[in-house]
């Protein structure tokens, strides 16, 4: 297939599969983080929803893992082109459907309880927390500037069905205020993993897994490790990657 780029476009490796992924220098692009998430928990049969998809790295390798109803939704038009580009770059146009739209106003794009499980990779900074980047794409993806971490949780609510999965992956140092913003939208936090870089260091993030109207009780798995001692990619890292 003759590929063609955009400026500032590029094409990287997957990895999983042998897919490829077009990415733009100036927006975000996918990280270990969206490889942890897509990983994170069995493939739930049913109906699938990305938050804010961006390059649709997501969809991508679950498509990989099996799931066959995926919706990739996307405000950024530059993102969503991008998105829909990846899809069919990899031949997933049977399972994977881009959308553009904002999922604040998710109530305009799909009916309530549509969704057996949404996942999300959003912004983990409050806005004007912390360094800015000067791209405007970058910024929006690393700062809540168009979406708020309670914009996700909303609409993560309105699109699951009862007892449908919600998967995030975030920041450990909003961790307490994740678990309890989970609860208010009716989303029991029921798994929870911490992401360490190196053993012997504090956690820098965590996946969670949060039901749709579950009763309590949640469980802590066990630590998930980056990197070895020398820098390498640990055992796990490298399976989530197809590479053991």
């Amino acid at each position: 297939m003759t590929i063609k780029l955009n400026e500032n476009e590029r094409l990287d490796d997957l990895i999983l599969d042998g897919m490829k992924l077009i990415q733009r220098n100036d927006e975000f692009c996918f990280s270990l983080d969206t490889v942890l998430l897509a990983r994170f928990g069995d493939v739930i049969k049913g109906p699938t929803l990305d938050l804010g998809t961006g390059t649709a790295a997501i969809p991508l390798i679950l498509s990989a893992r099996g799931a066959t109803e995926i919706t990739a939704l996307e405000l950024n038009p530059v993102m969503a082109d991008i998105a829909a580009r990846n899809v069919v770059l990899n031949g997933k146009e049977s399972c994977v459907v881009v959308r553009r739209g904002d999922y604040r106003r998710i109530e305009e794009l799909f009916p309530a309880g549509s969704f057996s499980v949404v996942y999300a990779n959003p912004p983990y900074r409050e806005l004007f927390r912390g360094s800015s980047s000067d791209k405007d794409g970058v910024r929006k993806a690393r700062h809540e500037e168009t979406a708020t971490l309670r914009d996700v949780l909303r609409a993560a609510a309105y699109a699951l069905k009862f007892h449908g999965r919600f998967r995030m992956v975030h920041t450990a140092q909003r961790l307490a205020e994740i678990l309890a913003a989970m609860r208010e939208v009716a989303i029991e936090p029921k798994v929870l993993r911490p992401v360490y870089g190196r053993i012997d260091k504090d956690a820098k993030c965590f996946l969670v897994e949060g039901i749709r109207g579950g009763n309590p009780g949640m469980v802590l798995q066990g630590p998930l490790v980056v990197h070895e001692a020398d820098g390498a990619y640990t055992q796990e890292v490298l399976h989530f990657y197809g590479k053991d």
